[in-house]
């Protein structure tokens, strides 16, 4: 192999080792691989770096609308890695109409026999929405390749697919602005935070059967996500590993690369006074018999 050549395959495997975490080595995004464990992050200073970003996030929605923009966000990565909560940091200040998320339940009877793609396409966005997808169309490259849901030609077949399906959205026809994360947990930090789902009443809900089948599976999901990352890690639609073992920093970090990632303007916000409130005239308080809610707190 001529060195360019060589030179060609590391870039393409650097490309999908390109962390949103800095703090992490390059060459450690495998989870197997041991990384110094960094100080957690205090929540006073994770709230002072969410406040920030959210006003960024804003600009960048008034952005999006102004200029008709289309962008779709996929989360991937195993249970307990955090993709939930990410979205919601993200989502927490800007419009649900703008900013929509998009979590698809298991495919119906008549589903499963649509091409596969298929199910996806009426959630994507028009100008002016950004998508967020919780998990996505690589749901057949990771839990239905491992638990059995999918043959291994489909796999195969999807593997192939992805790729120019991406393609037909970043094209010039659609212009789609395609970010595509995969969250990566820890052995150990994904066993405490499924055991907390067990015994926290509020997390119960997010615990599913199919959750504790993949557990054990591991190297199974190990094994698909590298195929994955082979496969579907392309120059137009490139995948972004970040660590998620800190569930504030990785918030912040995809927040910070999605601001990065998608070039925008701070418009120029326009003068606003509250008019006066109109007299009331003959207006009286009535005396209907409405039913309080219990000032209990």
């Amino acid at each position: 192999m001529s060195k360019k050549g060589k030179k060609d395959k590391q870039a393409k495997k650097a490309k999908v080792r390109e962390v949103v975490n800095p703090d992490l080595p390059v060459e450690q995004t495998d989870s197997e691989t041991p990384a110094a464990p960094a100080k957690k992050m205090s929540n006073r200073a994770y709230l002072k770096e969410l406040e920030k970003l959210e006003a960024e996030l804003v600009h960048l929605q008034s952005w999006v609308i102004e200029k008709g923009l289309k962008v779709v966000i996929l989360f991937e990565g195993r249970d307990g890695a955090g993709k939930g909560g990410t979205i919601k940091a993200i989502t927490g200040r800007v419009s649900p109409r703008v900013f929509r998320v998009v979590a698809l339940p298991a495919p119906t009877d008549r589903e499963k026999t649509q091409m596969y793609a298929q199910r996806y396409l009426p959630h994507m966005p028009a100008a002016g929405e950004v998508v967020i997808f919780d998990r996505s169309w690589y749901n057949r490259a990771g839990v239905e390749r491992v638990m059995g849901f999918a043959t291994e030609e489909q796999v195969q077949g999807f593997l192939k697919m992805a790729p120019l399906f991406e393609k037909l959205l970043v094209g010039k026809f659609n212009n789609i602005i395609l970010l595509k994360y995969w969250l990566e947990v820890d052995m150990d930090e994904q066993t405490r935070r499924l055991e907390a789902r067990i015994t926290d009443p509020r997390k119960q809900w997010k615990l599913s059967p199919m959750d504790l089948k993949s557990y054990s599976r591991w190297y199974d999901y190990s094994r698909a996500r590298d195929d994955m990352f082979r496969e579907t890690d392309t120059e137009w639609a490139p995948w972004y590993v970040a660590r998620s073992d800190d569930k504030k920093r990785v918030r912040l970090n995809i927040i910070k690369h999605i601001l990065s990632s998608i070039p925008y303007e701070v418009p120029k916000a326009p003068k606003i006074v509250l008019p006066k409130r109109q007299k009331p005239g003959d207006y009286e308080e009535p005396r209907l018999p409405l039913k309080y809610v219990p000032e209990v707190y």
